[in-house]
């Protein structure tokens, strides 16, 4: 058996980013391990110049997911004003960058997801900075907002954080019970996805058969250097039932 900290996410809106090329910024079916760090370190009310707390966050907790309801894809375009490229001159705000006369306008696309719903796990590994119980202590009362990978996408409804003991991850996200608002108010697939990440710890399973699990793909989704973007590769291993 094991202790895990399960949580749901909700909103009208979320966006879990992909790797991006130029304008474009594609949203994932679900969270990723970024995404969750970000959402644990506003809960405990971390910067992002703390990178090496976030660091930890990240490092510390193993992280699985099931997708509760997909929702559909919603694609924003956006237009901006943005001043030529010039050698040797840098905008340190954006109205310096509108004081200029030669304007032009990009066009950028950004991808949603609209009325989903997911269902978090956490689970310590060595040298996790929390308990899971005060991880659980901050989701019920974050310290700056949360959302849902943008700024722009809030939690609908509260994060309902549980700690459940269990000895797979199977029967762990079962006997999470969640928000009823979001099984009366949403579509539910017949099957649903899960993802999660190993090592799993002593004492817990992934609790899927061969016929249920489908594959393991690489993610870049692992926080690295925040100044630079940059993010590393973890395998996520995915099933359905």
């Amino acid at each position: 058996m094991a202790e895990l900290l399960l949580f749901q996410l909700y909103g009208p809106l979320a966006s879990w980013g992909e790797p991006t090329v130029g304008e474009y910024r594609p949203t994932a079916t679900h969270p990723g391990k970024s995404q969750i760090t970000g959402l644990l370190g506003a809960a405990l009310g971390l910067t992002r110049e703390q990178e090496k707390e976030l660091a930890a966050l990240a490092e510390g907790y193993g992280l699985a997911v099931r997708i509760d309801a997909e929702g559909e894809l919603l694609r924003d375009y956006h237009t901006a004003q943005v001043p030529p490229a010039r050698k040797g001159r840098r905008f340190h705000t954006r109205r310096e960058e509108l004081s200029v006369d030669d304007l032009h306008t990009i066009l950028s696309q950004r991808d949603y997801r609209v009325e989903a719903a997911w269902t978090c796990a956490l689970w310590r590994r060595e040298g996790a900075p929390h308990s899971l119980e005060d991880l659980e202590k901050a989701l019920r009362q974050p310290r700056f907002v949360l959302y849902l990978g943008r700024k722009s996408c809030p939690p609908a409804l509260p994060l309902h954080p549980r700690r459940i003991e269990a000895g797979d991850l199977k029967t762990a996200f079962q006997h999470y019970p969640g928000d009823p608002a979001i099984a009366k108010t949403l579509k539910a697939p017949a099957r649903k996805r899960y993802f999660w990440e190993e090592p799993l710890p002593a004492g817990l399973e992934s609790g899927f058969t061969e016929q249920e699990k489908l594959w393991v793909v690489p993610r870049r989704d692992l926080p690295g250097i925040r100044r630079r973007w940059l993010f590393s590769t973890r395998d996520e291993h995915c099933a359905m039932a």
